[in-house]
């Protein structure tokens, strides 16, 4: 809407405000270390853009991105089709309920381990253990969400006599617009993480695995270097696609 025009600028200007003041704060920490433990903005930034023009940065950051769509994708499919299902079905939802207290809590580096073991060290297996770790808390939101839809949309899909697919396409998440936006918000930011994790574990490439390689070779100029390029991605991904997506998704509440 054109009146919230000013209150974005004014949103974005205090954020990267905000982003200036850490770089300037990291700026002055490493001044007065004066150490390589605590490489300078400057040369991280230099280092990102010789590694860049190199190509290698932009392979790692392209494999990286390609494991984190695959796995929010699966997850969010998968994870969405459950907690639906549980919400609809309350049979249903008191006898998986433990199973998801129990996946909720599982720690993510036990799903890695057997994920690897069970499957190899493959692709797939990497997907796998993001997308699983990612899979309960989808379908915890989508769950409570349904269980809190109005139950007159159901009543009117039912005189109208919709079909199951036309009721889930025009009544039911139309209504979990809300959910699912805060389910993929929520979920995104546990994916970015886990899928680092998943790489340094046991795959050869990706940004994980770069973080850990030079981890090794006490380069913290580099590990500094692809973190910082791939929480530029992040804030990207947040800030250009999830929070308008999210903003739509909330539009009701000001209508």
């Amino acid at each position: 809407m054109a009146f919230d025009r000013p209150d974005r600028a004014r949103r974005a200007l205090i954020r990267a405000a905000s982003l200036v003041s850490l770089v300037l704060i990291w700026q002055g920490a490493a001044a007065l270390a004066r150490s390589p433990l605590l490489p300078a903005p400057t040369a991280v930034i230099g280092f990102v853009i010789a590694e860049a023009a190199g190509g290698d940065l932009l392979r790692q950051l392209g494999i990286t991105l390609f494991r984190v769509a695959a796995s929010f994708t699966a997850a969010m499919l998968i994870g969405g089709a459950i907690g639906i299902a549980l919400g609809q079905d309350k049979r249903l939802n008191l006898w998986f309920d433990g199973w998801l207290i129990v996946l909720l809590n599982l720690p993510a580096l036990v799903v890695a381990v057997l994920a690897y073991v069970w499957l190899g060290l493959t692709e797939a297996a990497a997907i796998a253990a993001v997308a699983i770790n990612k899979i309960p808390t989808v379908a915890v939101t989508l769950r409570e969400g349904t269980q809190a839809l109005d139950p007159g949309l159901d009543e009117m899909a039912r005189v109208f006599r919709l079909s199951w697919r036309a009721r889930l396409l025009h009544v039911t998440l139309p209504a979990l617009a809300p959910f699912i936006s805060a389910a993929a918000r929520s979920g995104l930011a546990l994916v970015w993480k886990i899928v680092l994790f998943v790489e340094l574990l046991g795959r050869p490439s990706g940004i994980g695995f770069a973080i850990h390689l030079n981890f090794q070779l006490f380069d913290l100029t580099a590990v500094l270097g692809y973190s910082l390029a791939f929480m530029a991605i992040m804030l990207a991904v947040e800030y250009l696609i999830m929070e308008p997506i999210d903003r739509y998704a909330q539009g009701w509440r000001r209508r």
